[in-house]
């Protein structure tokens, strides 16, 4: 059974919460198969910037900041009950980011009235830079783990399911090939018998030289987290999904949405 709120205090800020991409470093370096067309190192190389440069930007400290001026002076700039995307732009266990990790730990600590975000390949580096408190993981923040083919299943799994994370989800994109995840669902379970593995996220791959990601494969996941209670979100189609025997070319802003109409998501 999931432990009790770590942080009961209540939000008090009157200000509609928001949705937040908070790239606190930028950069990262190619792991696995899944990076092969990252969207970063797409992005970075068209204006002519190093994508493999692990840098802190300007946004480090956006979660503390606090307005000097106005009705809400003195509150932070982002309110109370908001969500941040963290570190999308990097991998938040990066080891070049290593010197900068206490003090982002501190800042989500500090606002336990938000919920973090994160995703990460490394999911060997998490334990031995989780900071001083964590216990078996603080209810406001979720690290996920991503994983693109049974390959990176049968490695990143293991290690990830047996973190102390309040709250695991996995991630299967860019999806390069169909995934079983039934042996980590049956095997990594808390003493009520639910998994461990609270939700499924899986999408297609996206840009130019996107690798086909089949129907069928999406199809299975989705049906191994209904017969376990999990929750699917069937994120993006991705640039080419191959579905009943045909392959289809789908346009970046329709990637979405034509995932949503698939109707998977529980």
């Amino acid at each position: 059974m999931k432990q009790l709120s770590l942080f009961p205090e209540q939000n008090t800020d009157p200000r509609t919460p928001m949705t937040v991409n908070w790239n606190l470093w930028h950069g990262c370096t190619k792991v696995s198969a899944g990076c092969l067309n990252c969207y970063m190192y797409r992005r970075d190389e068209a204006i002519g910037k190093d994508p493999s440069a692990v840098q802190k930007t300007d946004s480090f400290n956006l979660p503390v900041r606090i307005l000097r001026s106005g009705p809400n002076k003195g509150r932070y700039k982002i309110p109370g009950g908001s969500h941040f995307y963290t570190c999308f732009s990097s991998d938040f266990f990066h080891p070049d980011a290593d010197e900068w990790r206490d003090d982002a730990w501190a800042m989500m600590h500090e606002r336990s009235d938000c919920t973090f975000f994160m995703i990460t390949k490394r999911p060997e580096r998490i334990e031995e830079h989780l900071p001083s408190g964590w216990g078996m993981g603080w209810e406001h923040i979720t690290i996920a783990v991503t994983c693109e083919n049974q390959d990176m299943i049968d490695k990143r799994l293991p290690i990830y399911l047996s973190l102390p994370i309040f709250h695991h989800s996995v991630m299967i994109e860019p999806m390069l090939s169909a995934v079983d995840l039934r042996p980590y669902i049956d095997k990594y379970r808390v003493s009520d018998g639910t998994p461990v593995i609270e939700s499924v996220s899986v999408g297609g791959e996206s840009g130019a030289n996107a690798r086909i990601c089949d129907y069928a494969w999406v199809e299975d996941v989705h049906a191994q987290c209904v017969e376990n209670d999990i929750s699917f979100y069937y994120h993006q189609t991705g640039a080419k999904l191959l579905k009943d025997g045909k392959i289809y070319n789908i346009p970046r802003p329709m990637q979405h949405s034509q995932a949503h109409k698939a109707g998977l998501d529980t």
